[in-house]
């Protein structure tokens, strides 16, 4: 749904969302499960950073109950990264219909927009700027497939952007130095091919994301699955093993072939905790069990099987050499 000369491309979505918020100056507004980007970005203003409930859903009324006179910008990701879950952004886009009727009636020139990182629900989800409501936003090539340090930002054309990198004046003034020509072919190539078939490859991922689901929980009653139920991307597994360190079963689990996380690919090897698992309230034994599971183009019930073997495998290993049954 966007034309042209409202995208700016960028070295990807850290980037872009940085030139998101450097366009405004005003209040913003953010959840407390964004990734670190969205965040650091928002504490360079004056900001509000709202609570999500336990499966990570942001609700329109918090944003509403956030909003000042002089709000310029809410940003909320269309799926989270770690939990999969997605945000009704239809819905807080209305929330911010309301408010812009609110300031005309009263005077207040004041714009607001709503910014989404849909990075992660890109090539899973009908990413359509005019049905999403959103005003602006940014996208990474990686996470479909395409070439890595390559992103965008769709901006709607009345948006006054401001260039955080100047200097040659490409990209119409708001991103300047050589524009990278072969990656943003490749960019634009992956988009398409992402697009293509788009819904029956989400129901395909959905079908064995589901069956890994069940499966583990079968075998592991004790199994924690975080995310919405039915708000999730289709091939996206957030599961924890209480009382089992996380990293051991990924260093297991990588020994033999299975490349499984434990949360932001962008911030992975932190030694934190999970700020998002901490916001949902996963009690900290839980938490520091959790594995990210993402299933891609290249997964199949062959596949996914044989990860379900060797995870449950290292799983088994792992409870024997802590003493647990």
């Amino acid at each position: 749904g966007a034309t042209a000369d409202e995208l700016v491309m960028t070295a990807g979505a850290t980037e872009s969302i940085n030139l998101a918020f450097g366009s405004v100056t005003g209040h913003v507004i953010t959840s407390t499960i964004e990734h670190h980007a969205v965040l650091a970005a928002a504490k360079r203003h004056d900001h509000t950073i709202i609570e999500c409930d336990e499966r990570g859903r942001v609700d329109p009324k918090a944003v509403s109950a956030a909003i000042q006179d002089d709000t310029m910008l809410v940003s909320i990701a269309l799926a989270n990264n770690e939990l999969g879950t997605i945000q009704p952004l239809r819905d807080i886009s209305e929330v911010l219909r309301r408010e812009r009727e609110r300031r005309r009636r009263d005077g207040i020139t004041t714009p607001i927009y709503l910014h989404s990182d849909a990075s992660q629900g890109f090539g899973q989800l009908d990413v359509n700027v005019a049905r999403l409501g959103v005003d602006m936003l940014t996208i990474n090539a990686a996470k479909v497939y395409g070439p890595k340090q390559m992103g965008l930002l769709w901006a709607h054309r009345h948006i006054p952007l401001s260039a955080q990198i100047v200097g040659g004046g490409q990209e119409r003034g708001l991103r300047s130095g050589t524009e990278n020509v072969a990656g943003t072919i490749g960019f634009a190539r992956a988009m398409q091919l992402a697009d293509k078939g788009r819904k029956a490859e989400s129901q395909r991922l959905r079908s064995l994301r589901d069956s890994l689901e069940e499966r583990l929980m079968t075998a592991l009653p004790g199994a924690v699955v975080s995310g919405h139920k039915k708000h999730r991307l289709p091939g996206h597994l957030h599961i924890s093993f209480p009382s089992i360190d996380a990293e051991r079963l990924i260093f297991g689990l990588e020994t033999r072939g299975v490349l499984v996380a434990t949360g932001s690919a962008c911030a992975a090897n932190k030694g934190t905790r999970s700020h998002v698992l901490t916001a949902i309230g996963l009690a900290p034994e839980v938490a520091d069990g959790s594995l990210r599971i993402s299933l891609g183009k290249l997964s199949n019930e062959a596949i996914i099987t044989k990860a379900g073997d060797i995870l449950l495998e290292v799983i088994a290993a792992e409870r024997h050499r802590v003493g647990m049954k």
